[in-house]
């Protein structure tokens, strides 16, 4: 069966831009400065409010009712409560199996972030500091989380399965994405020594991970591997190794396309989503199931302004404080890319979107015209999304 799911992304692992209101008045741009911006009282009353609202049980009943089947969701390293001055979460993860469990739907749950950075974005947790795989210490605290929640969640009906890390950049993509430029490190000391990971040390560690999570989770649920954006560099690997049940996750965006050098026009996403999105996923499929993990509809196009591959405001661009394209111009953008991916993504495994819901102002606000399209809800009700009923 292909999945075809969606993430909670913003929910346990804050992202500013998905919800500004949450980091007013601090000058923090990444969870990892947030509570250290705030009195200890009035970051956990942030906190808190923000994980009961932010997903309720209401919003399973409605990603149920959009067909879809499976949730990702991304969980921060701090989960379990025994990192100061972060609050765990484990709560309202369990809240979520019920939830799920209640209403037909699976959980893969995502660990998101690791201490000291994987990749040195801001969803890893701590804009331009990646140092985490140099501190075996810190190494090893991850895989202890992962089997925590292997042993928590292991043989629960709701599990899909368990993504080992998020997105660890290796060293080719650290200097393709300029990462300290695009997120600089709020203290550069911390910065200092931050580099992109190297390939062996990834696959070590998804080896001694998938190890640690087998002892507690079954066969059946599946061990999912990102990709570390090289989708095509695995074979040989996956055919080294005794794996069972194992999934290849690739995180593919039409923003990453033009920075790749995909023209700003229908005709050539279109185009770049077939040879390489479908194409390549097609020939990995073919030795190791692939899904795509995080994707959105979201492109310069139809913002009507170049975005430099997906940058905000809060990375220094102005954006537009109006509507370039008229309603029916978006739509006819969207409803194209998102046939057209959906198509590539069915080349493999199934696909999440990237993301459940959005709390930026996009209206309102200087600069954000353009990105309603990172929440599927605002794509589902504007008739960008095709959605098949299923409750």
């Amino acid at each position: 069966m292909k999945v075809n799911g969606v993430n909670l992304g913003n929910w346990l692992v804050l992202e500013k831009w998905m919800s500004p209101g949450l980091f007013e008045g601090t000058d923090a741009a990444d969870e990892y400065w947030l509570p250290r911006s705030l009195t200890k009282e009035v970051y956990e009353a942030r906190i808190q409010i923000h994980r009961s609202e932010y997903i309720t049980e209401r919003d399973f009943v409605t990603i149920r009712s959009w067909g879809m089947d499976t949730i990702r969701i991304p969980v921060p390293y701090f989960i379990f409560g025994d990192r100061e001055p972060f609050f765990g979460c484990i709560n309202e993860l369990d809240q979520a199996f019920n939830w799920a469990e209640k209403y037909g739907l699976k959980i893969l749950i995502d660990l998101h972030t690791a201490p000291e950075g994987q990749n040195g974005f801001d969803n890893g947790g701590i804009s331009g500091v990646c140092k985490w795989a140099q501190n075996p210490q810190e190494v090893e605290f991850v895989l202890t989380v992962l089997e925590r929640l292997a042993k928590r969640y292991g043989t629960r009906s709701g599990l899909w399965g368990i993504e080992v890390l998020n997105e660890p950049a290796t060293e080719a993509i650290w200097e393709f994405m300029n990462v300290q430029k695009r997120y600089p490190p709020k203290d550069e000391a911390m910065g200092k020594g931050s580099c992109g990971i190297p390939i062996s040390f990834i696959k070590q560690f998804y080896r001694e991970a998938y190890k640690r999570i087998r002892a507690f989770m079954p066969e059946e649920k599946h061990v999912v591997f990102h990709d570390a954006f090289d989708l095509s560099g695995w074979k040989e690997f996956f055919e080294h190794e005794n794996f069972q049940n194992i999934v290849l996750d690739t995180h593919q965006y039409l923003m990453m396309a033009e920075m790749m050098g995909c023209g700003q026009n229908l005709n050539e996403y279109l185009d770049y989503i077939q040879t390489h999105f479908a194409n390549e996923i097609e020939k990995v499929q073919a030795y190791v199931p692939v899904i795509c993990g995080e994707w959105c509809l979201f492109n310069s196009l139809a913002c009507g302004w170049d975005t430099k591959g997906g940058q905000t405001v809060l990375n220094g661009l102005e954006g537009s404080d109006k509507e370039l394209k008229s309603a029916e111009e978006k739509k006819e953008i969207y409803q194209a890319v998102a046939k057209a991916q959906l198509t590539a993504w069915n080349k493999g495994s199934g696909h999440f979107y990237w993301s459940y819901k959005l709390l930026t102002d996009t209206v309102n606000t200087s600069g954000w015209s353009g990105w309603d399209s990172w929440d599927l809800g605002r794509c589902v009700d504007f008739g960008w999304f095709p959605v098949k009923s299923k409750i």
